[in-house]
């Protein structure tokens, strides 16, 4: 299993670039701008998304991905996520004003694009890889997920605050190789943080306290502008965890 992550930022500027991974060059895991790293060949080989939620930065460049690559689209690009996302997705983007809806497109019979509703608690294999939705607590219906293959896994919070849901369903597990968890915004904005329902190093942790793994742990989708305070906030916080801060076109080979 190969994971390269597109974009891992909680905004944009030079060099940023918010959430998403690619699995095995034709699956990807969240659609933000992100993907706009990739060439319209790697576009063309996307095959499968699996979305955390709704919110735009994790699923923007869906919309422009499909346009680019209409071409080369043979068989509909599958987007699987909850049914609430689903249908925000629908309303909001594909919908003919925001964007022209490509599961009627080129005929309404033939879409380039079709939806997939999947529920917290299945489990989709895909190429071999088998994708878990994980139920997470976010301000809109949102989830994680864990993906195995051959014996190795990864996990991915999506974006989320305190929750039992998460832990308990990675600790079913014998083990997890690479956990990434959300940590978007400092403590000086904690009160920001449990209103929107993000983590911040305190509160992830109180959680981690939980987990009862010890993969490679890495922290993401931190606010632009606030990575380095978040940084400090984190080490002071969490000294006896061992963590990195995951980069763009970090790669992952399990």
């Amino acid at each position: 299993m190969k994971i390269r992550v597109l974009g891992c930022s909680g905004g944009i500027g030079q060099g940023l670039r918010t959430t998403s991974f690619l699995i095995n060059d034709s699956v990807l895991l969240d659609a933000g701008t992100g993907v706009g790293e990739l060439s319209l060949e790697e576009m063309s080989n996307i095959k499968h998304i699996f979305i955390t939620h709704s919110h735009l930065d994790h699923v923007s460049f869906i919309p422009l991905l499909v346009d680019s690559v209409f071409e080369n689209i043979f068989d509909p690009i599958v987007v699987h996520a909850q049914p609430a996302t689903l249908k925000a997705l629908k309303d909001h983007i594909f919908n003919w004003t925001i964007w022209p809806d490509f599961t009627e497109l080129p005929a309404p019979a033939k879409g380039v694009l079709t939806f997939e509703e999947m529920r917290p608690g299945e489990t989709l294999k895909i190429d071999g890889c088998d994708f878990e939705m994980i139920q997470v607590n976010h301000i809109v219906p949102a989830v994680g997920y864990r993906i195995e293959h051959d014996g190795k896994s990864f996990a991915f919070s999506g974006d989320t605050s305190t929750n039992d849901s998460f832990w308990d369903a990675l600790n079913k597990h014998k083990g997890l190789d690479v956990l990434v968890v959300e940590t978007a915004f400092p403590e000086k904005q904690l009160d920001l943080a449990i209103l929107s329902k993000h983590y911040t190093p305190s509160l992830l942790a109180a959680d981690i306290e939980k987990f009862k793994h010890t993969p490679d742990i890495y922290l993401t989708h931190l606010k632009s502008g606030d990575e380095d305070q978040i940084i400090n906030d984190a080490q002071r916080l969490m000294p006896n965890l061992s963590f990195k801060i995951l980069e763009q076109e970090t790669i992952f080979k399990l």
